[in-house]
């Protein structure tokens, strides 16, 4: 099994791949002053509540199990602050050393950033996710705690993008800072007409974000001069993707598949 791990600012996103497929994911809450010993028994915990015919075998950490035998861990990360101790957990409790996406990693795409080594690993892990499964041209939107753009040429060229405040984010600093707004649940809704605070604010979060979006999309469009493909990942992808306009690819776990293609080619 291949045990692929997405670390971003709000949650880390976990997924096992048995060859090319993704067999399963977990999502657990970021902590960045987590030690090696609360995350390897987080890991180990996830994989034996696994059912062993997901895997083909029983889950068994470590080496000697099954189907569910952790063969390798690849891992893409936006905190610094955890990655010494994810790393140190998978190598103890699951006694496989990482692959940890750095600057240096060879992903197999041009970087075409100023500094190349300002790209967050998750946009250039879904770039050539991207560019490997649907080709370029690409836009990739990602919402996540940021909403990022991300955009590939025909020639799978990384070209660089755009990073907003996401959503939750928005949301957040609404209600922090306005005295008689508070959180009010996400949910669609039906008009964009709010006839009370709470529907004006679901509204405001809600259209308001596909304007934001949709704007951010066409503008990137003309930049690059041309009609690319339009994939959205990340947590609301599912429900704002199917709203945009142009219409957009959805691929919750595009970034963990990313993270399997870049495990293949560094090891073939």
């Amino acid at each position: 099994m291949l045990l692929a791990i997405d670390v971003g600012n709000t949650q880390i996103t976990l997924g096992a791949f048995l060859g090319k497929a993704l067999k399963r994911t977990w999502r657990l809450p970021t902590n960045p002053r987590a030690t090696s010993k609360e995350l390897g028994t987080q890991l180990v915990q996830l994989l034996k509540k696994a059912s062993p015919t997901a895997f083909g075998g029983p889950p068994s950490p470590g080496r000697g199990g099954g189907g569910g035998e952790v063969l390798g861990v690849i891992i893409a990360s936006v905190v610094p602050p955890i990655d010494a101790a994810l790393a140190e957990a998978c190598t103890r409790y699951l006694h496989c050393a990482p692959f940890m996406i750095g600057p240096q990693t060879q992903l197999g795409i041009k970087n075409l950033y100023k500094n190349p080594r300002e790209v967050g690993a998750d946009r250039l892990v879904n770039a050539v996710a991207v560019d490997a499964l649907f080709g370029g041209p690409a836009i990739v939107v990602d919402f996540g705690t940021a909403t990022t753009f991300d955009c590939v040429s025909s020639l799978g060229d990384y070209l660089g993008g755009v990073i907003a405040p996401g959503l939750e984010i928005a949301h957040d600093a609404l209600a922090a800072r306005a005295a008689k707004l508070s959180r009010v649940p996400f949910e669609v809704p039906r008009r964009v007409l709010g006839k009370t605070t709470k529907e004006s604010l679901q509204s405001g979060l809600f259209f308001g974000y596909i304007a934001l979006v949709e704007g951010v999309l066409q503008r990137l469009m003309k930049e690059m001069r041309v009609r690319p493909k339009i994939i959205a990942t990340g947590g609301l992808s599912r429900i704002i993707g199917p709203r945009l306009k142009p219409a957009a690819r959805v691929m919750p776990t595009l970034t963990l598949e990313g993270l399997r293609i870049v495990w293949e080619r560094s090891n073939t």
